[in-house]
């Protein structure tokens, strides 16, 4: 049987640089599920976006880390260090993604794709009518190399996801997305501006140097 030795070695060094991240050790240290947490806390503690008693959406969610983080965000202040322990919070968290999701206490799970139609009215359905503070979305297509394909498939989820903002967020409320530098990358940040006062782009320490990958925060509806 032949080997792939370059894919051996590739497969390697990742395994290498993911064991000897800082942030995913902080990540093993502190109980999150992933080093993306500390993506939204830079974000967070950058823009002031989370605050006890909102109401947030996260789209994109699997495996929680995020979440999570809104549940500390959210947490009793007796809860001590990290705001982790049990307790009633104040605020809601209603996670969405289409990957399975092992619960997180106090946020609310809908499994589904954010593309289909009865998700979009499900999620809508578990929102009652109430108007959401913060939008954040980390969801990304499956990339097939193709860079029109692709392009196309990571506007078409941001396209929801402001759609989503539009019909749903307060006035002074705000979207925080995941994009990638590249083909359709303009029209993202122009769609952006279309619809929010106040666009920032943010690339968090703990998003690797070597990934495209940028975060676009959208602040304020215009209407």
């Amino acid at each position: 049987m032949k080997i792939d030795t370059k894919s051996k070695k590739v497969n390697k060094a990742w395994l290498n640089q993911h064991v000897n991240d800082p942030y995913v050790r902080l990540a093993q240290k502190e109980g999150f599920r992933s080093r993306a947490a500390y993506k939204l806390k830079e974000i967070d503690e950058e823009f002031q976006l989370i605050r006890p008693g909102q109401v947030v959406v996260d789209l994109g969610a699997s495996p929680g880390a995020w979440s999570q983080y809104l549940r500390r965000r959210f947490a009793p202040k007796e809860a001590g260090v990290g705001g982790a322990a049990a307790g009633q919070l104040n605020g809601r968290i209603i996670a969405l993604d289409l990957l399975e999701f092992e619960p997180i206490e106090g946020v609310e799970f809908i499994q589904g794709d954010f593309r289909e139609d009865e998700v979009l009215a499900q999620l809508e359905a578990s929102l009652g009518g109430a108007p959401v503070d913060l939008v954040v979305s980390d969801m990304a297509p499956n990339l097939s190399g193709i860079a029109a394909t692709d392009a196309a498939r990571i506007a078409h989820l941001i396209e929801l996801a402001l759609d989503f903002s539009a019909r749903h967020l307060k006035p002074e409320g705000a979207l925080v997305a995941k994009v990638f530098h590249g083909a359709g990358y303009d029209e993202l940040v122009k769609a952006f501006k279309d619809q929010f006062r106040k666009v920032k782009t943010a690339k968090p320490k703990a998003s690797r140097d070597k990934s495209s990958e940028n975060f676009l925060v959208g602040i304020g509806l215009k209407r």
